[in-house]
């Protein structure tokens, strides 16, 4: 009897052998099981076919990529990503598909990852809506919510490396997280009207999300921190949606961005020392107007670095975003 268990077991680990022998290297790294169901992970080495086919992302794959109007080679491998954002350093390949994994898990677990802000009669008016929503990373049930804006000089959309990897670190946290995709190839108003927006469909559907509607905080690199600071100096309804308070905090990372009003938001920025696209001393000028005004600024500059450093990885910025967090929670009016 105990002879039969022992061979039992031996053909087992066979098995279970045999089957990591036949796995395949490339794509779709490894099954795992996530919320009861079967979900796959990425690696660096799966290939942009596997995140554009991946079932966590059935009907909005091609939305976690950056460009609306050029076709991808899928046999890229996600090592090579960086290649794609040409306004972005540091993309590391590691950060990015961890962040990609987060919502895969999230899927796996039950939880929907994606939103369309616009209704279908508003996608049908305007085609260009259809390119557009809004991912979610969820923290505690009723905390505050972050709206992320990526950048890509309104060409590109850079989620991968200045949303996601955001948002999966400001989740885990405990803090509710978005990462909007916007319209491109119509420059800074319409983007922005996209933003605006997307954080009206977050108020009116707040409870159904699980967010509180205080204390939200808007986050953008580059291009996309123009976006946040126009929401913050002017506020929602300037930009076609409803008439909301303005942000807690605006975040603004390595932009050239010198608009701004009378009551702005307590401003936290970052930029690095060899930006040639949004050189500190511009960052810095818009810093001192804002103090000027009574602005609460948290101004950082880090050494060796230029422009779309993200989340900074492996570079003098790393800890970043978390540093902003912090910012935030410091002008939180309810305790979270």
């Amino acid at each position: 009897m105990r002879r039969d268990t022992r061979r039992g077991a031996a053909a087992a680990i066979v098995l279970v052998a045999s089957l990591l022998v036949l796995a395949p290297v490339r794509g779709l790294a490894r099954e795992i099981e996530v919320g009861g169901r079967t979900g796959s992970h990425l690696t660096p080495r799966s290939s942009l076919r596997d995140l554009l086919n991946h079932p966590a992302f059935a009907g909005f794959g091609d939305l976690l990529l950056p460009w609306d109007d050029r076709a991808y080679d899928e046999h890229m491998p996600l090592t090579a990503i960086g290649s794609l954002l040409p306004y972005h350093s540091h993309v590391d390949p590691e950060t990015v598909t961890s962040a990609l994994n987060r919502m895969i898990d999230d899927v796996g677990g039950g939880k929907t990852v994606f939103y369309r802000f616009y209704t279908e009669a508003q996608r049908r008016e305007q085609p260009e809506r259809e390119r557009t929503g809004l991912f979610f990373l969820r923290g505690r049930p009723g905390a505050p919510f972050a709206v992320i804006c990526p950048g890509g000089g309104f060409s590109y959309v850079g989620s991968v490396h200045e949303g996601f990897p955001y948002a999966a670190e400001i989740s885990r946290r405990g803090y509710n997280a978005f990462v909007l995709r916007y319209r491109v190839g119509h420059g800074g108003t319409v983007a922005t009207q996209d933003l605006a927006a997307a954080l009206t469909y977050i108020f009116e559907n707040s409870k159904r999300l699980g967010v509180s509607a205080s204390d939200y905080s808007l986050w953008g690199s580059s291009a996309g921190a123009r976006m946040a600071a126009a929401i913050g100096s002017h506020g929602v309804a300037a930009y076609g949606g409803s008439k909301l308070p303005k942000p807690a905090v605006v975040v603004m990372a390595y932009t050239a961005h010198l608009d701004h009003s009378s009551d702005e938001p307590p401003t936290f920025v970052v930029v690095g020392d060899r930006d040639g696209i949004a050189p500190p001393s511009l960052m810095e000028r818009r810093a001192m107007a804002l103090r000027r005004s009574g602005t609460d600024v948290e101004y950082r500059m880090y050494p060796n670095l230029g422009h779309g450093f993200g989340p900074g990885v492996g570079t003098s910025a790393e800890g970043w975003i978390g540093d902003a967090t912090r910012f935030w929670e410091g002008f939180m009016r309810k305790k979270n």
